[in-house]
């Protein structure tokens, strides 16, 4: 039987024993499952103290802070919540957190449990040094892989309140694609879905001549939403519309149908706002208007971090990852959205980096031990040349660029 989490806050751990601790907790959305207990414990070990931690409609949310000294401010945001998980097709339980092989199993090691244990033990080596200079935030929630209602949203809102302004945001997100490292996300494209409720007017078949065909409106409306022109797309950040269904409520074959729904997706460059997208689909369908009503939902807006002439955090992260793995990790806004939206600002630099993606969500969730050895020696060069050797990063941004 695995030992509580609140029997083990003051145990030193490695950051192995530290993802089990956090797997065999099972915090499936929106339940944290006392995981943030338990990391409040850990960060107030090493001098954090606790500026929030509440829970709104069952989400649980936590910032914690630690002053080293005036300077720079960073936060490492992440969420402890994970999709459901059965035993079924899995080697081990899914809250295990076994290793087999060299890999730890479980849900939620790869999204994003890995990435908040090695990013605890980054802190606390940073929390031993000297000559720190900055202020270290984390933020958490155990409402990412849901609705988003009341997690990282209700976080951001409690650091205006406050007037808290971040310099740059680490996202703990499993980013990487074939080694760790490879990849980091400097933006996120972002996502809204759509229904077009299409009413016409029915009649026999026979006699189409008296009848308005909703499904024959849905086909054009069909054909032009997939030539729509994204013409404010940027580099590397491609918009997508993908259909997602066409339904027609018709229980007979010789009705012309009067009605029929049309659902969409959109996945869309920062160079669109959602209100910006909405405009741009229902001007593209203003020849049909009259006979149309369109419901949108559950909107993401897009984030994007670019190079920046000063204080470049963007370049930072690059440059510590080329310092651990030798190599220079792409760039991409590619996959879903993340938390990281909410903390994205024209003050606040915001970068999702972590473990290898390719078995999140699905049957044997893993993360090889190497793999987490090596996210968390990234996450000690971030923390190393943001909090202490920033000057002579600064200085030497020149020649790594």
């Amino acid at each position: 039987m695995a030992q509580p989490l609140a029997e083990i806050a003051t145990a030193k751990l490695t950051t192995v024993e530290k993802l089990q601790k956090l797997i065999q907790a099972p915090s499936v959305t929106p339940d944290d499952a006392g995981t943030i207990t338990w990391l409040s414990a850990q960060l107030c070990q090493h001098g954090f103290e606790i500026l929030l931690q509440e829970e709104v409609k069952g989400v649980t949310n936590f910032i914690a802070k630690r002053y080293f000294s005036p300077g720079p401010s960073l936060a490492f945001a992440g969420h402890v919540d994970v999709v459901p998980a059965n035993s079924k097709g899995w080697q081990v339980a899914p809250f295990s957190g076994d290793i087999v092989d060299g890999c730890i199993i479980g849900r939620g090691a790869a999204d994003m449990k890995g990435g908040i244990a090695a990013m605890l033990s980054a802190a606390e080596h940073l929390c031993a040094q000297s000559n720190v200079q900055g202020t270290f935030y984390w933020l958490l929630t155990s409402d990412e892989e849901g609705e988003a209602e009341y997690g990282s949203k209700r976080i951001a809102q409690f650091l205006k309140e406050h007037h808290i302004v971040l310099d740059a945001c680490l996202v703990g997100e499993p980013t990487s694609d074939k080694v760790v490292g490879d990849t980091i996300k400097n933006g996120r494209r972002g996502a809204l879905s759509g229904r077009v409720q299409i009413n016409g007017k029915a009649g026999h078949v026979a006699y189409p001549e008296n009848t308005i065909n909703a499904a024959h409106i849905a086909g054009e409306i069909v054909s032009a939403l997939t030539r729509l022109v994204w013409w404010k797309d940027e580099p590397g950040s491609k918009t997508h519309l993908q259909v997602t269904g066409i339904t027609v409520p018709n229980i007979v074959d010789n009705l012309v149908p009067s009605e029929c729904e049309v659902t969409f997706n959109i996945r869309y460059s920062h160079g669109y706002k959602s209100d910006m997208v909405q405009a741009l689909v229902e001007s593209l369908l203003e020849e049909w208007k009259h006979h149309l009503k369109f419901v949108w939902e559950r909107p993401c807006e897009p984030y994007y971090t670019g190079t920046k002439e000063h204080n470049c955090f963007l370049s930072l992260t690059e440059r510590a990852i080329y310092l651990v793995t030798g190599r220079y990790p792409s760039l991409s806004t590619s996959g879903g959205t993340s938390d990281g939206r909410f903390f994205a600002s024209p003050q606040t630099q915001v970068i999702e980096c972590g473990v290898r993606n390719h078995s999140i969500h699905q049957v044997n969730e893993h993360v090889s031990i190497a793999d987490l050895t090596q996210i968390e020696e990234i996450y000690k060069a971030v923390l190393k040349d943001f909090f202490i050797d920033r000057e002579s990063f600064l200085k030497n941004l020149d020649a790594f660029t």
